[in-house]
């Protein structure tokens, strides 16, 4: 009882002074330091002469002196601008350095000169013990502040987590985790064995192979992962171990994204998809990123989509002589522009940045704004891409798509562009869809046209890049799901067996660029995705990550419920990447040069031409009937449920 009055009075009082003025606290400590100075003086007296010295005018005078001294270096030094409870070796070695430039004018007033009744150690001896005084009073007002009145404040139930880590980053977690009051530390996790064992801060280290033994024993709420170096790999591996227990797991990012290697609370996040995929990315290969970027006036249109958008970021990156941003959306165009000058100024990048508000749809626009800029190089990432909303709105998708590409290939032509490149999609493979129907037709314009010119060597160079889902894209499943998640669920997917490609934003980028580099006109480029990823799963691992549990038959009691609604509107259960076979290397490890089928150009234009004639009438049904002719192996599959514009295709 007596131990819980003593508790609350502390907590009482350090409430009250930490309610103070920033400016008066830092006197109080200044006053608190003049105490000890002096009580300094009176011990070195009393340590150099062998007995309790009585306080008389020598020691008032080395007092005196000491703090003359003292204050103005204290303040040069910025010994009271450090926090109290945050003081730790690096304000303890500043304190230090201080004590050690006030010792030198101490030293030449009382050591090489000699005072009545003051010995000269005197002047070596205070400081000493003056340092000493300082520093625990430090330490103990912040054990006092830390350890007891978080503690007190802190609730009863105190998230107990454990770090997964115990090398220097996991070290400076947990320093961090000392000042957050809600939480407690119980546990490092290493994978080293030789570190199985010993203690940091008090703090047991268990090894990798005890981790389910450890999880199971210890009533852990959250695992933190302190690995900012390790593989994808790696990362993926611990991750699915953990995913066995009921634990929440976020993580520190990696090494790079660490700013100055410091490491604190605010550093943790949830732990990400492209961790689950365990691919580390390949480094880019920067001749083949440089070789239609750097020095060339470059066009992103889509600029402010997700690929987009990070197409003009890695493009920036490279210096190009100029960046144009041609995009719809004028919201859009805004948010990326403003982006980009801010990456361009922390780069130090001197690289004009156009934005251009236009529609590719308008023919006579489109050959204006090619005419004005001049690219050199053109990199076509505009595009209608959520299927649901294409298969209600056909005729809107297939113009925007078809001939929105067709108007910007003409115009790149005719304004001598030498590198086209489309950016495609795993949906154009044998489509069920008008969206993933309408981008095959687009490969096949660009095929078309680079065809009908041949090897000329001032043809205009045409390519096209196909992939799967990228992770984080605008109204992706991904965030989907982590909303479904923070509202308590149902989380909700179209079928318990859909699977999908996947691919990190930067990754897909960085992947286009050095694919757009090799083209010699008319390749389909296929980019490695990986293993396909099984929706299903991905929603039981997303559950399990956030600390939550599945509530199923089995499991009645769970905390988040996953519904299957039915495939949607042209929704395949399952992607593919080619329509042909045997796909050719290339230079690149994840980049292979697909075989496909083709159109002659002639052919193409009278189909396309008839197709502009059923839309220019509103006549869907006649627009998407010439898809199964342009493309054969288009066939339109029926959801069964109907369309909601919140969920993006899985």
């Amino acid at each position: 009882m007596m131990q819980r009055v003593l508790a609350i009075a502390i907590v009482s009082s350090v409430g009250r002074l930490g309610a103070l003025p920033r400016r008066t606290r830092q006197l109080i400590v200044a006053a608190m330091d003049g105490v000890l100075c002096a009580i300094a003086v009176w011990m070195a007296f009393s340590l150099r002469l062998g007995e309790f010295y009585r306080v008389e005018t020598n020691v008032l005078l080395v007092a005196a002196a000491a703090l003359v001294l003292w204050y103005p270096i204290a303040s040069w030094r910025g010994v009271y601008r450090s926090i109290i409870r945050f003081s730790g070796a690096r304000a303890m070695f500043g304190l230090g350095t201080a004590v050690v430039i006030y010792t030198m004018p101490m030293a030449v007033l009382f050591l090489a000169n000699g005072f009545a009744g003051i010995p000269r150690t005197i002047a070596l001896i205070q400081p000493i013990i003056f340092l000493t005084l300082m520093a625990v009073s430090r330490l103990t007002i912040r054990f006092v502040l830390i350890d007891i009145v978080n503690g007190h404040r802190a609730d009863t139930a105190r998230r107990v987590v454990a770090i997964y880590g115990a090398g220097s980053a996991g070290q400076q977690l947990a320093l961090s985790l000392r000042h957050e009051p809600h939480v407690r530390l119980a546990a490092f996790i290493d994978d080293d064995a030789r570190l199985a064992g010993q203690q940091l801060d008090g703090v047991t280290v268990h090894p990798a192979t005890k981790l389910d033994a450890l999880l199971d024993s210890n009533d852990i709420d959250e695992v933190l992962l302190a690995l900012p170096s390790a593989s994808r790999l790696r990362r993926k591996a611990i991750i699915e171990a953990l995913q066995k227990h009921p634990v929440a797991v976020r993580s520190l990012p990696s090494v790079g994204n660490l700013i100055d290697g410091k490491v604190s609370v605010s550093d943790l996040r949830n732990v990400s998809i492209d961790d689950l995929l365990g691919r580390d990315p390949v480094r880019p290969n920067e001749l083949l990123i440089g070789k239609t970027v750097t020095a060339k006036r470059v066009m992103v249109t889509g600029a402010g989509g997700s690929i987009g958008g990070e197409l003009c970021r890695q493009i920036l990156r490279s210096r190009p002589a100029e960046l144009i941003l041609l995009e719809r959306s004028e919201y859009a165009l805004y948010a990326i522009g403003v982006e980009l000058d801010a990456l361009a100024d922390t780069l130090d990048v001197r690289v004009p940045i156009v934005p251009v508000l236009g529609d590719l749809g308008d023919s006579d626009a489109v050959q204006r704004i090619f005419e004005k800029r001049r690219p050199e190089t053109v990199f076509h990432a505009a595009a209608y891409k959520h299927v649901p909303l294409v298969e209600s709105n056909p005729i809107a998708g297939l113009r925007n798509n078809i001939f929105g590409t067709l108007n910007a290939c003409l115009a790149a032509e005719k304004c001598g562009v030498r590198n086209f490149v489309l950016i495609s999609t795993d949906k154009a493979v044998r489509p069920t869809n008008v969206m993933g129907a309408s981008k095959r037709v687009c490969e096949l314009i660009l095929q078309g046209r680079a065809q009908l010119h041949g090897p000329r060597r001032d043809r205009t160079i045409f390519t096209m890049v196909r992939f799967g889902n990228v992770l984080g894209s605008s109204g992706s499943v991904v965030p989907r799901f982590q909303r479904q998640i923070r509202e308590g669920g149902p989380v909700t997917l179209t079928h318990s067996d859909v699977t999908r490609y996947f691919m990190t934003i930067p990754e897909a980028a960085q992947l286009v660029i050095q694919a757009g580099a090799m083209a010699k006109g008319g390749e389909v480029f296929v980019l490695d995705m990986g293993e396909p990823v099984r929706i299903l799963d991905l929603a039981r691992s997303m559950i399990h990550l956030s600390g939550m549990s599945i509530r199923d038959e089995a499991n009645p009691d769970g905390d988040i419920e996953i519904c299957e609604v039915g495939l949607r509107p042209g929704e395949k259960l399952y992607e593919e990447l080619l329509i042909g076979d045997n796909p050719e290397p290339t230079i690149h490890e994840r980049i292979l040069k697909a075989n496909e089928a083709m159109i002659s150009w002639a052919i193409l234009q009278r189909t396309l031409d008839r197709m502009s004639m059923f839309l220019s009438r509103g006549d869907n049904v006649g627009a998407t009937s010439l898809l199964s002719e342009l493309v054969p192996e288009y066939r339109p599959a029926a959801g069964d449920s109907p369309l909601r514009v919140s969920d993006k295709a899985s």
